[in-house]
């Protein structure tokens, strides 16, 4: 297998995983603003696809699986655009950061501030989006500061899960596939 096609099937693998977890490993969460939120493992994916394979690719696999899970859901149909780009951030964010220099690029410090890195620029992005999204809805200011605080407590549950989980993955990840054909080619050391 060529290193293009290879490359291909592991976003599409990654990016079914970051689907499965979100759609699946999920608690959805009783609001006062009555808006949708949940705690789910799908950021958790996402981080360990920036982490293990850099920034284009494991930006690709969470912004397209998490887009996917949006498609798919009633709920979040309308939030499929704007999570392809949010989730696609965290991605890139946690894959260029924790590959930011060649040696000892992978050490645990910079995986885990690569991965909150990735983490608080998507909770930016999404709780930016619900603002403006809110405000040209007509929501009064005390209705969107409520929605926005309870977005921020769940989204921050998910960075937390996705940091605790996809750091120590990644690291056992790359250990069990060292010397196979998508640790050599695409895994970034």
């Amino acid at each position: 297998m060529n290193k293009k096609t290879l490359k291909i099937v592991t976003i599409g693998l990654m990016a079914a995983l970051v689907f499965v977890t979100s759609k699946f490993l999920t608690i959805p969460i009783a609001t006062i603003a009555g808006t949708p939120t949940r705690i789910h493992f799908g950021n958790v994916m996402c981080i360990l696809s920036g982490l293990l394979f850099g920034g284009i690719s494991g930006g690709l696999a969470s912004g397209i699986g998490s887009m996917f899970m949006d498609l798919l859901d009633p709920v979040y149909l309308t939030s499929a655009p704007s999570t392809l780009i949010n989730k696609f951030c965290m991605g890139f964010v946690a894959g260029k950061l924790s590959h930011r220099k060649k040696e000892g690029a992978q050490n645990q410090k910079w995986m885990i501030i690569a991965a909150i890195a990735g983490q608080f620029t998507y909770i930016v992005l999404y709780l930016l989006k619900t603002f403006i999204e809110m405000a040209i809805l007509g929501n009064n200011i005390n209705t969107i500061l409520i929605a926005l605080g309870e977005k921020a407590l769940s989204s921050s549950i998910n960075g937390i899960i996705a940091v605790v989980v996809a750091v120590p993955l990644a690291a056992v990840l790359r250990k069990g596939l060292k010397g196979t054909s998508i640790s050599k080619e695409l895994i970034q050391q």
